[in-house]
């Protein structure tokens, strides 16, 4: 059966995540040590113990996913042998499936997703920004909401995530316009999300020069196996195209559910959600109820695979 990993975003962040992992496994122990020197803080104390607000932070929570993703997928590696044909990442999740793909290390990996949650934190408060979600919508009713709502500012679609669940992303006055447009067209929800910038639309432009020229100073390998990226929702593995995706990924919408679909033609038949949460497997779920997924995030969810494929 051919077998995909995907790997969660922001939002999937709880506290006390990673610490049946780091209780239970050294390898944890020791990929939680390495990113708390690399990052300069106790990541560790975040993620067990909190408080949520902090979690929250942007550039806390990037690192705090990746670091849980990272440590789930090497321990299924390592421990059970268990490996993906295919990897997806929704947002900050494309650099956890890009580690798995084996095309960044570890603290690589890590430095960058620290810096990408840094820079989209200071794009926002240098360019003040939302998004909002839009549910029971199609992308051209989506589309319509955000042309009209454009005359009050910079506004687009940002996140394609499953069928009917499509989130616009923008300046303040723009989204907040086009919640009133959304629900006076008909729309089952429209409701603004709790971020701290507008991300994946053009007023994160200031984060994505600055992060260029991290990913030019990155080794980046070519990928294992395909990735299939939120840009263009088709598989790369060679190195030019994911530098070129991760530069463009901030800009751009992410184009989930699209990815999915493709993952799915392409003949996956069994994907796993690899890191804290099941906000994907929720997703997948809409997009293709025939197609299984299930979250491997815990202690108890990682034996019940490693054992079951052992």
């Amino acid at each position: 059966m051919k077998t995909a990993f995907v790997f969660p975003g922001q939002a999937s962040q709880f506290v006390g995540m990673g610490k049946d992992l780091y209780e239970t496994y050294d390898l944890a122990k020791k990929y939680f040590d390495l990113a708390n020197d690399v990052l300069g803080f106790d990541l560790k104390k975040v993620c067990f113990d909190g408080p949520e607000e902090t979690l929250k932070q942007t550039y806390i929570t990037q690192p705090a996913i990746f670091v849980h993703s990272a440590i789930v997928n090497e321990l299924l590696r390592q421990e059970y042998n268990f490996t993906a044909q295919g990897v997806a990442g929704h947002s900050l999740g494309e650099y956890s499936a890009l580690f798995a793909a084996g095309s960044l290390s570890f603290e690589d990996g890590l430095k960058l997703v620290q810096m990408r949650g840094q820079l989209m934190f200071d794009s926002g408060k240098k360019h003040p920004g939302t998004m909002a979600a839009i549910i029971g919508f199609t992308e051209e009713q989506v589309n319509e909401v955000c042309a009209k709502a454009s005359e009050f500012g910079v506004i687009q679609p940002a996140n394609f995530n499953s069928p009917g669940q499509i989130a616009v992303s923008g300046d303040v006055q723009a989204v907040r316009k086009a919640i009133e447009i959304a629900k006076e067209m008909g729309a089952r929800k429209a409701v603004e999300l709790v971020v701290s910038g507008a991300f994946h639309s053009p007023l994160m432009l200031d984060a994505q020069e600055g992060l260029l020229k991290a990913l030019k100073e990155t080794e980046i390998k070519k990928a294992a196996v395909p990735v299939y990226t939120n840009v263009h929702a088709r598989p790369v593995t060679e190195i030019d195209e994911i530098r070129e995706n991760l530069f463009k990924q901030l800009t751009s919408p992410v184009l989930w559910q699209t990815s999915m679909e493709n993952m799915i033609a392409d003949g996956f038949e069994q994907f796993y959600e690899i890191g804290p949460g099941k906000v994907l497997t929720g997703l997948l779920k809409r997009i293709n109820r025939q197609v299984p997924c299930k979250p491997i995030g815990t202690v108890e969810q990682i034996k019940a695979l490693g054992e079951s494929n052992g």
